[in-house]
């Protein structure tokens, strides 16, 4: 009998030690990277579900950044349900799934090889029908995950798409050299932090989450982790998005989950967060982006910008956690929800 979230908090402590392990295998993801290099692919294109649209949508960000190509996130429905076949000669299809169980993923992945387009798997089960569906496929190496919150398969997938990237235009992975060690100061010194979120949003009736750049994936998944673990009803929004108009509903009642790292995204949540505050929102930023006119921040340690969702999501995990105890759930039986969910 285990108590309620252990196997979340287990999972969320593995994460160090699973990086390690990622970075130690780079070759093996170098080596997809080096037939998707020669083949030259004139645009991605990106399917997955849950958590892993999230991971795909940093890919996303990866791909339209430091390879420079064009990126789009597929629509499994316009194959499953549509019949759509279009041409995919010299397009990269990156099919991203924990499980590599999906029926959807599966079809499209399998409709896309068909159609000419060079299809690789990014999953967690090496054993898949994924995996033997796509041409070539990356192993995220995170072991089962027991938790039906996915929290190890979530940031192990971030690494491996950004070693893949990374090594498709030619990187040794440098960046994300000391990510193991990071990540241990990220969930220990993030504790006292964490905790005082805790007692802020316990009573919380809804909130917001946002951020610019490559933490928009971070934002998207914290909405997520929050709604299923706590049921606190989330909603994540584009910094840029939240300005053009959803922030008229955000007031005091609202607690905003804010997500700043380093670079140019982390920069231009400046003026988003100065406009929430303004509206007497309960801001808290997580990241390692400097502001003073944020009182409560949840701190982690400063990285390349295009690796930093790697990190800013360790804390959120554990708030996710914490606080669904608090307000009397147990995050690893969550209502209404399983391990796999199967859609077509």
């Amino acid at each position: 009998m285990t108590s309620p979230g252990e196997r979340m908090r287990a999972e969320i402590d593995q994460q160090p030690r699973i990086f390690a392990d990622l970075l130690a295998a780079r070759e093996q993801i170098a080596a997809v990277a080096a037939t998707i290099a020669e083949r030259k692919p004139r645009f991605a294109l990106l399917a997955a579900r849950g958590s892993s649209d999230h991971a795909a949508l940093y890919a996303k960000y990866l791909i339209e950044v430091l390879l420079e190509l064009p990126a789009g996130l597929v629509s499994p429905s316009t194959t499953t349900l549509y019949g759509a076949r279009p041409d995919l000669t010299d397009v990269l299809l990156l099919t991203v799934s924990q499980s590599g169980g999906s029926p959807d993923l599966i079809e499209v992945t399998a409709a896309a090889r068909r159609r000419g387009a060079t299809t690789v798997a990014v999953t967690n089960t090496a054993d898949s029908t994924l995996n033997s569906t796509a041409e070539l496929s990356v192993d995220i190496r995170a072991g089962q995950e027991r938790a039906v919150a996915a929290t190890k398969t979530y940031s192990a997938t971030l690494l491996t798409l950004y070693l893949l990237v990374d090594a498709v235009r030619g990187g040794t992975g440098r960046d994300a050299a000391e990510l193991p060690e990071q990540a241990s100061d990220a969930l220990r010194d993030s504790e006292p932090a964490v905790a005082a979120a805790v007692r802020r949003y316990r009573f919380a009736e809804r909130l917001v989450t946002t951020a610019r750049g490559y933490s928009l994936a971070t934002a998207a998944e914290a909405a997520l982790k929050l709604a299923e673990t706590s049921y606190l009803p989330a909603r994540s929004y584009s910094g840029a998005d939240l300005l053009h108009g959803p922030v008229a509903a955000v007031d005091s009642e609202t607690a905003v989950l804010a997500v700043r790292g380093p670079g140019e995204g982390g920069e231009a949540m400046r003026e988003v967060l100065s406009a929430v505050a303004e509206r007497g929102a309960d801001v808290c930023a997580v990241g390692s982006g400097d502001d003073d006119s944020i009182a409560h921040r949840i701190p982690v340690p400063d990285c390349a910008e295009e690796i930093a969702p790697v990190l800013e999501i360790l804390p959120v995990q554990r708030l996710a956690l914490d606080l669904a105890l608090a307000r009397g759930v147990d995050p690893d039986q969550p209502r209404g929800l399983s391990k796999i969910t199967r859609t077509r």
